[in-house]
């Protein structure tokens, strides 16, 4: 595989969207050409028994995941499993195709690593990647659905668009990702309430057998947060994944005025809202943690924290797909040093 550096100021003079979509045509190779997985033959994939764990049922060979918003239209899966992923989300898929916003819609923030994007759940729609994904479930790697609403659907009948996505989807992925949190679509976090929240799982529940997760906003006040998730779980929830993009646009020097920002500005808000959360529902459900993770410390952080996985979006941009392989295995050597066999034993060190 080339290195990384040597190739990034090339593709840094792309557009970020237009880069975006060169990377996809060469990851997504892999699912044109059914290429199989075996992680003992990956050059990427680490696969050591002390990182592997069994959530919700399936296996994770490692606990480093691929953040939704990178995949939109599960054309990539293959590439990612290679690249290193122990597991993979896909979407935001809505229930009708939609282009997203006008562009240009993505930007870079070089000097401080991070990313704004206006995108708006610009997707294939459920029907094609639906059928999509039956041409490959199931996988090696655990895969999560992230769904969401479609712009143009009005907030009283949002809970439908989550319904018929979910009936879509049920079967065709390893767990579901609510996502209310998105600042790119008019209204969405408008749905971080506890009334819809309440109805939407009551309903979701009676669906499927696949796990429920909710994906929350880093821009909520921490007593709102802990309490929503709460609820959440309370009412059905199987986990929460924190967290979003932030619209706190002083974290960057030269923000535009649309958008969510990830990547390195987002590390200190994600993780506060995650310890917050974690303090609470630590021992009680699954949580994950995104935003701003981009070394094996912060990984680790995150995980003896209380995250039993933790997702990577924007450091993949900027670090290249190396940086998988390198948190993985220096991961491996954090938890020897601390005198654990295996990961679960790390995860809520701090809280114990």
């Amino acid at each position: 595989m080339l290195n990384y550096e040597s190739i990034k100021p090339l593709l840094f003079k792309f557009e970020p969207e237009t880069a975006h979509h060169i990377a996809e045509c060469v990851l997504r190779m892999p699912n044109i050409c059914q290429i199989p997985f075996n992680p003992f033959l990956e050059s990427h994939f680490v696969n050591d028994a002390s990182l592997k764990q069994e959530i919700f049922g399936h296996t994770f060979l490692n606990p480093i995941g691929l953040g939704a918003g990178f995949d939109k239209n599960a054309t990539m899966i293959r590439g990612m499993q290679i690249l290193g992923f122990g597991f993979t989300e896909i979407g935001t898929v809505t229930p009708k195709p939609q282009p997203g916003n006008p562009k240009p819609r993505m930007f870079r923030h070089i000097k401080e690593e991070s990313i704004q994007n206006a995108m708006g759940f610009n997707n294939d729609g459920a029907y094609k990647v639906v059928k999509r994904l039956k041409q490959r479930y199931p996988f090696t790697t655990p895969i999560g659905v992230n769904i969401g609403k479609n712009k143009v659907t009005p907030e009283y009948e949002a809970i439908n668009d989550y319904t018929h996505l979910i009936k879509a989807f049920d079967g065709l992925g390893d767990y579901f990702v609510i996502n209310i949190s998105s600042p790119n679509t008019p209204g969405l976090r408008d749905l971080q309430n506890e009334e819809f929240i309440k109805n939407l799982f009551s309903q979701a529940k009676q669906l499927t057998s696949m796990p429920i997760l909710l994906k929350i906003a880093p821009d909520m006040e921490i007593e709102a947060a802990v309490n929503l998730t709460k609820m959440a779980v309370q009412h059905g929830a199987d986990g929460i994944i924190a967290t979003n993009t932030t619209i706190d646009y002083s974290l960057v020097k030269h923000p535009k005025d649309i958008g969510g920002l990830s990547g390195a500005v987002l590390k200190e808000k994600s993780f506060k809202i995650f310890d917050a959360v974690a303090a609470e529902l630590y021992g009680k459900t699954i949580l994950i943690s995104v935003g701003g993770i981009d070394s094996a410390k912060e990984a680790y952080k995150r995980i003896r924290a209380g995250a039993s996985l933790v997702q990577i979006l924007s450091g993949l941009i900027f670090h290249g797909p190396d940086m998988i392989m390198n948190i993985n295995n220096e991961l491996i050597q954090l938890l020897k040093a601390d005198g654990f066999e295996n990961i679960s034993q790390a995860i809520g060190a701090d809280r114990k």
